[in-house]
């Protein structure tokens, strides 16, 4: 019997796609993997790294924190190759496909090798496959969608970011304890599972997903150099600085935060708990909060003004200042030979995790929409090239402060209090620029019929 050829429109119904249910399964099991990963890598660089002899070599916290924010931006700077190869040459799920077993050996290279060629083999891996892939799975939940049901897009894409969260909320908790209990092979090893478990339920999606094929690389060119192209791109960009300092404060829950609560009183609830499992309450609070702001806080501020887009934005860069200025709270009272207790930080996580969701889940959506079909992929880019930027100037900020005698320029709180202060000149800057957007929403029918 002939298999189902790969259906290449949405089906023309308002019901949910039937491939959804596939990409969040696949984003929460890869998820896992990424975050918890996340929540050691600075640990394991400070505390585990080993030479070639098998003996500690590890890096000062200084280091190890600049390298995790270089991995992160090469992370995020990647999607420009995956999004070329799914818009231009694969097609979206073949590019996830093959993409995702080099994610997979990048795993299983760092569960195999704890010295510093392990790290950065796997790691190198990792970005390949983590970056390549991440414009094409968001964008491949838009693909589903069509102008019948398009009404339920902003509802699956606070889903995704669901499954999202819902895979690090557990993944942060486990891997950590698996760190210090029974060391870092298994910490890298369970992670590595769980990517091989969402590669798998991806490739079982195939028949259930809208594949739009690659337009090839003359069309993808002459697409890209289309004036109405260069505008939606355009148009995007002016976003992609504000977001990024956004993204410079936010990735910093995996780095300094964490270094932060070793010097904090972690007893909760009858246990003390690991510095890298606090981080578990952001997505825990991205779980509650995300229905909490989709059907009572957006619905009461629009009867208020209108909620836009651009305006939740603007909220979440201001919310970011307040998280940070929490945190240099917090290090004032540890500068001064304080034990604060981790509620602090945790209060910090809520007013991050309400930034996050007014800045993040906001402009993963709003880039979608405003994406030419032929660019679809690429356009993600400006969502993931500003996480990238972020990164890239927290490490820069963090090599530039190191003194060569072990000593760093921006000490304890003013540590913190020099990114808040970044981020309000930037919120202020962003609430001037965000008038002069221009632009318009493009479902995926809209395109195709273009």
């Amino acid at each position: 019997m002939a298999l189902q050829p790969f259906r290449t429109t949405p089906v023309n119904t308002d019901w949910m796609p039937p491939g959804i249910l596939y990409i969040v399964l696949n984003e929460a099991a890869e998820r896992f993997n990424y975050y918890g990963l996340n929540s050691i890598l600075v640990v394991f660089m400070t505390r585990y790294l080993l030479d070639r002899a098998g003996h500690p070599a590890p890096m000062t916290e200084a280091h190890a924190g600049a390298w995790y924010h270089v991995f992160v931006s090469c992370v995020y700077f990647l999607p420009i190759l995956g999004a070329f190869l799914a818009d231009a040459v694969l097609g979206k799920y073949r590019t996830v496909l093959y993409l995702s077993l080099a994610y997979c050996a990048g795993n299983f290279a760092l569960a195999l090798d704890d010295t510093r060629l392990g790290l950065v083999l796997g790691l190198g891996l990792i970005a390949v496959g983590s970056g390549g892939i991440k414009p094409c799975v968001s964008a491949n939940v838009g693909d589903q969608f069509g102008a019948a049901n398009q009404h339920l897009l902003a509802r699956v894409f606070s889903w995704f970011y669901f499954a999202i969260n819902f895979g690090s909320a557990f993944s942060t908790l486990l891997i950590p304890w698996l760190l210090d209990r029974v060391g870092p092979r298994a910490a890298f090893a369970v992670p590595g599972v769980f990517m091989v478990l969402a590669t798998l339920v991806f490739w079982l999606g195939r028949r259930e997903f809208v594949h739009v094929p690659p337009v090839g690389i003359p069309t993808y060119l002459r697409a890209l150099g289309r004036r109405e192209n260069l505008r939606a791109l355009g148009n995007l960009l002016i976003l992609v600085p504000f977001a990024a300092v956004f993204w410079g404060l936010w990735q910093q829950n995996f780095s300094s935060w964490v270094l932060q609560a070793y010097h904090m009183d972690r007893h909760l609830f009858g246990i003390e708990w690991l510095p890298a499992q606090i981080q578990t309450v952001n997505p825990l609070f991205i779980l509650g909060m995300l229905p909490l702001f989709s059907y009572a806080i957006y619905p009461a501020l629009n009867r208020v003004f209108p909620v836009t887009p651009l305006r939740r934005i603007g909220l979440g860069l201001f919310c970011m200042v307040g998280a940070f200025l929490i945190v240099a709270w917090i290090q004032t009272r540890i500068d001064a030979g304080g034990h604060p207790s981790i509620l602090w930080q945790i209060l910090a996580f809520l007013v991050l995790t309400a930034s996050e969701i007014l800045v993040s889940v906001t402009h993963l959506e709003f880039a979608y929409t405003q994406a030419p079909r032929e660019m679809k992929s690429l356009i993600m880019c400006t969502y993931l090239g500003s996480v990238a930027l972020g990164n890239v100037f927290t490490a820069a900020v963090d090599f530039f402060i190191q003194n060569p005698d072990g000593s760093v320029k921006l000490a304890g709180a003013s540590y913190f209090l020099f990114f808040a202060g970044v981020m309000a000149v930037t919120a202020v800057i962003y609430v001037v620029a965000a008038g002069f957007y221009r632009g318009r929403t493009i479902t995926q029918d809209e395109a195709a019929a273009a």
